[in-house]
């Protein structure tokens, strides 16, 4: 008798969900504002590894350079919200995402660089 009993409310609660209203405008706003979001932080990954290649091409220690890339990266976000006004769309994972995408874009241009010049 329990069998049934809690059969019968699993098959209720089942049938009682509904999908939400899927709110068209609000997607393609915050899909626009994370692509504006990416190339942002494109420009800020060409501009980090840049500045990386630079400062190892003229003699400075490696550690002094990757502590620089360290702090662009801890600015980037700081850049991106000043920036973009509709930045508090994004949400804590769109966050890890853009920076994710700045440190090992930055780390790869950055020894690519160092590489093709022969440091």
């Amino acid at each position: 008798m329990a069998k049934k009993a809690r059969r019968k409310l699993e098959e209720e609660e089942a049938a009682a969900f509904e999908f939400p209203v899927f709110d068209e405008v609000a997607f393609v706003v915050k899909e626009f504002e994370m692509a504006s979001a990416v190339a942002i932080a494109t420009v800020l990954t060409l501009v980090l590894g840049a500045v990386a290649w630079i400062l190892t091409r003229s003699g400075i220690a490696w550690y002094f350079t990757f502590l620089v890339g360290l702090l662009g990266l801890v600015a980037s976000p700081f850049v991106i919200q000043r920036v973009r006004a509709r930045s508090d769309l994004y949400t804590k994972g769109d966050w890890a995402g853009l920076l994710a995408l700045e440190f090992f874009g930055w780390l790869a241009l950055w020894f690519v660089l160092v590489n093709l010049t022969g440091v």
